[in-house]
């Protein structure tokens, strides 16, 4: 396919051919090709990407519920059920919908449910981390807790530990936390996702997605800092930039199997590899994308961060620049 021809793609499975089938099914009301998939799947990173974005799917249905009564001893029925309580509740807390504090007791019992069901899961504990930003005044003990180092902030240490106990740098977990920090009413101040995500990353090992942590912070400092509307923008190519690029190009990206990785995590990689001048790695990142995309972080680089098609401009746009870079350079 030329490059005129190239068009992105956004499908939040990804390179998981078997994840979009099943979540094809979901659409339709259908939960059996989920089932096989989630009672195939092993590795707990994997386990605990597929639920979260089935979750997404099933939570408009009641698929799940069907499964339950079908299968009530299931314990991936059972997570399901934990995911789509939650995702639900997050949902009605965006929308300021009435019934939010209800779903979010009914989501939090179905966290513990699923919690004391599967002691060794770590998706019941990524669930009541999601849950915690909900709580944005820090109400609950175990959404105030002494943080494990300086710098920190109070908040639901515990629970990350319990999450990180059984899926040690999972993934979700720690952006979960991320976007707590985000919600806190007594702080919320970048300087304390800077922080988290500076200590998050430098305890993770070769390999961890944890490594592209940071990456996600430089986009939210640039997105309300309104950096789109500045004439001559250095945010990008500044030491602290390329350093944090570089290092989870190298740390992460060139340990990992591209093909079972986050789009997110992969889509913020290319964009801060494009962003410092490093265009020939950043093809590297494109190419390993295929033709996937989203839209997030390309977003708040166009002149119109609340127009979505407009990601995808500035998306192909980096994507031409970076592949020529790299023919040029007999990559």
């Amino acid at each position: 396919m030329s490059q005129d021809q190239f068009r992105p793609v956004y499908h939040p499975a990804g390179h998981d051919n078997e994840l979009r089938s099943a979540m094809q099914d979901l659409r339709t009301g259908r939960w059996l090709s989920m089932r096989n998939l989630l009672h195939a799947t092993t590795g707990w990173g994997v386990w605990t990407q597929r639920t979260q974005v089935l979750a997404a799917v099933a939570a408009g249905s009641d698929a799940i519920q069907a499964w339950r009564t079908e299968e009530p001893d299931s314990h991936a029925a059972i997570v399901m059920q934990c995911r789509v309580s939650v995702e639900r509740a997050l949902r009605a807390h965006r929308e300021g919908h009435k019934r939010t504090q209800e779903l979010w007791h009914e989501a939090w019992e179905a966290c513990r449910i699923a919690a004391h069901q599967g002691p060794d899961d770590p998706v019941p504990w990524v669930c009541l981390l999601a849950l915690a930003q909900l709580d944005e005044r820090q109400r609950l003990e175990e959404h105030r807790q002494i943080p494990p180092g300086p710098m920190l902030f109070p908040g639901p240490w515990g629970l990350l530990a319990e999450a990180h106990k059984r899926d040690p740098y999972n993934r979700e977990a720690y952006h979960r936390m991320l976007q707590f920090v985000y919600g806190r009413k007594s702080g919320g101040h970048l300087s304390e996702a800077v922080n988290f995500v500076q200590w998050a990353a430098s305890a993770a090992p070769a390999g961890s997605a944890l490594l592209a942590l940071p990456l996600f912070v430089r986009v939210e400092r640039y997105r309300r800092d309104k950096g789109h509307e500045r004439a001559l923008d250095l945010h990008w190519v500044t030491d602290d930039a390329t350093r944090e690029a570089v290092l989870a190009l190298e740390g992460w990206f060139d340990h990992v199997d591209p093909a079972g990785c986050s789009l997110l995590d992969l889509n913020h990689l290319a964009h801060a590899l494009w962003g410092a001048g490093r265009f020939a790695d950043a093809a590297r990142v494109f190419e390993a994308l295929g033709p996937y995309f989203t839209a997030p972080p390309w977003l708040y680089r166009s002149q119109s961060p609340g127009d979505p098609a407009l990601a995808e401009e500035v998306f192909l746009r980096a994507r031409v620049r970076c592949l020529a870079a790299a023919r040029e350079a007999g990559h």
